[in-house]
């Protein structure tokens, strides 16, 4: 622990299981830094205080009905929690800085709260966002402008297998775009996010140089604000990550280690699609069919709510299970990391959501990629094509194609290649966060800019 700034950070996080954890293992980190940490969060999602004891908490109230906190349709529901949080974000802000604690040296917002700016100028209080995705999908959506005006928005049914030049090496059907009802509003939100990341003092991304060179690189080019990739976050004080079990909005259920520690090493299939995507029952029997069929144990963690229409096991054929002979495990929520650096695991089919398609490649573990929403579709496109760290189900959930692509990464000689290269990249990743590292002279960088920022 680095001695104490006697300056605070407040972190203002998305309450969304993608959105906080990233946030909370970065003020743990800024923490160790030496800052005071003050959290304000929301009812919706709220968190428990009281695993976080070297944090200031700060609840707003904002609660959503069952109908609001709906996330089928994203983009309604972050436009929502935009308004929502707006009046009673301004007022907690307001008092934190007028109370006589330890001065505030900035907010950390995360970056999808775009009303924060003009409180933050208003307050005049420096911003720096949090990016909890991608550096490459940033680089995306920050071309949406050009992709409007060169025809690929809106998505087109032809045009899905077709390449975008300008963004290679994804296809049209991989831009990260939202299922909504209204395309337009889409298309203005990420414009303002743009204008509003434009305006702020920083941007943070949990990241590193040798995963995303190209593509920090162009952010650097395009905004003129600091850009401080300082990621793994999970890895860079490990301690930090400690807690982050108890950040999960789901109970996770341990039941999993002791059904891995019976199983041989890099033999099982991890299954999980994040918190938030849903399948058809067809897609989730095709599922069930291709991991009984591929003959290797599987870890599957089945979320309710993951099958449209569905609680929980329900659409499961009667007797499934049992023939397995405990080949399989089922779960609804698991530790992720946990089972991620378990030695028996030896691939893990993704929704390549970005928390989750890093810490695969933290843990070395090749990914099989099914991205269902948003940016996950050019994650797992880098995945597949350039880092070469795993497979695509291109046309999704068949259960043949399911059983080969288990096939080639388990047992034949491509798996060994993917296995290789993501040794490779797990390697730097941890050589990122040593001294001298990437990500840990961009942390020290990170101190200097917000010590500068208070003055």
């Amino acid at each position: 622990m680095e001695q104490r700034k006697g300056l605070r950070l407040i972190l203002f996080p998305m309450p969304l299981q993608g959105h906080l954890n990233p946030m909370l293992e970065l003020a743990n980190l800024l923490h160790h830094k030496g800052f005071s940490i003050t959290i304000i969060h929301t009812q919706f999602n709220s968190l428990n205080p009281s695993t976080y004891p070297h944090f200031t908490f700060h609840s707003i109230p904002v609660a959503l009905s069952q109908a609001e906190a709906s996330t089928s349709d994203i983009l309604a529901f972050i436009s929502l929690l935009n308004v929502k949080c707006s009046e009673p974000f301004r007022e907690c802000l307001a008092r934190l800085l007028s109370d006589n604690q330890e001065p505030v040296a900035c907010l950390i917002s995360d970056l999808l709260f775009h009303f924060t700016q003009p409180v933050a100028e208003s307050l005049k209080l420096p911003r720096i966002l949090l990016r909890t995705s991608a550096a490459f999908s940033f680089v995306a959506y920050a071309a949406f402008p050009l992709l409007l005006e060169k025809g690929y928005l809106p998505i087109q049914d032809s045009q899905l297998e077709e390449p975008v030049i300008e963004l290679p090496p994804l296809k049209v059907k991989d831009l990260p775009v939202l299922k909504t009802m209204e395309p337009e509003k889409y298309y203005e939100l990420v414009s303002g996010l743009k204008k509003e990341t434009e305006a702020s003092d920083g941007i943070i991304f949990n990241t590193f140089e040798d995963l995303e060179g190209n593509s920090l690189a162009t952010i650097r080019q395009e905004f003129n604000i600091p850009i401080f990739p300082i990621g793994p976050f999970h890895k860079c004080f490990p301690a930090a990550s400690s807690s982050s079990s108890s950040s999960s909005l789901l109970s996770q259920d341990q039941s999993c280690i002791p059904w891995l520690n019976s199983q041989a090493p890099k033999s099982v299939i991890y299954v999980s699609f994040g918190s938030i995507a849903a399948i058809s029952e067809a897609q989730f029997l095709e599922m069930a069919w291709g991991l009984a069929n591929s003959n290797q144990p599987f870890l599957w963690v089945i979320r309710p709510g993951l099958v449209h229409g569905s609680e929980w096991l329900e659409p499961l054929p009667s007797g499934f299970l049992e023939a397995l002979n405990g080949r399989a495990h089922i779960v609804k929520w698991a530790p992720q990391k946990e089972v991620l650096a378990h030695p028996a695991v030896g691939v893990f089919w993704t929704h390549n959501g970005w928390n989750s398609t890093l810490e695969s490649i933290c843990e070395g573990v090749p990914m099989i990629c099914m991205p269902c929403l948003s940016d996950q579709m050019a994650n797992a496109r880098c995945v597949s094509d350039v880092w070469k760290v795993g497979l695509q189900l291109e046309h999704r959930m068949k259960r043949g194609e399911i059983e080969t692509t288990v096939r080639k990464i388990m047992v034949e000689k491509e798996g060994e290649e993917i296995r290789e290269r993501i040794f490779k990249l797990m390697d730097k990743a941890n050589v990122c966060i040593k001294q001298g590292g990437s990500s840990y002279q961009s942390l020290e960088a990170l101190v200097k800019h917000i010590l500068s920022l208070e003055k």
